[in-house]
């Protein structure tokens, strides 16, 4: 099993940026589909964005659409996720997860994943 930490996070004014990363130690990234999801307090854990084994292909929420990129670096075993133009509602711990299984184009399914770090908290003020 791989062992994800998840950095980056913070308090950013609405229309900010930040990026968050995601480093994982016991294992390789390699080989395995990334993905961020979010938890807003009262909320239930959605999904955000995912991104192949490879790193060419990614899918998004409709919220984060044309505002967040994820990316994955193997040899640094990191990914990351650029988020700009921050809102309010984009307030929440944001987790990464990994998966062995083959998304060609990543995962929205948060049951499909069985690494998960512990989150960092994103907190955008109006």
């Amino acid at each position: 099993q791989v062992q994800l930490v998840e950095s980056g996070g913070g308090l950013v004014q609405a229309g900010g940026s930040l990026r968050l990363s995601c480093a994982a130690s016991g294992r390789t990234l390699s080989g395995r589909t990334m993905g961020w999801f979010r938890q807003a307090p009262g909320k239930e854990r959605e999904f955000v964005a995912s991104i192949s084994w490879t790193g060419t292909s990614s899918i998004y929420a409709d919220p984060v659409k044309g505002r967040f990129t994820i990316s994955r670096d193997n040899a640094k075993n990191t990914v990351y996720l650029q988020m700009n133009s921050l809102k309010p509602d984009d307030t929440a711990v944001y987790s990464c997860a990994g998966t062995r299984l083959y998304r060609s184009s990543g995962s929205s399914k948060a049951t499909e994943y069985s690494d998960w770090g512990q989150g960092t908290q994103v907190t955008v003020s109006s």
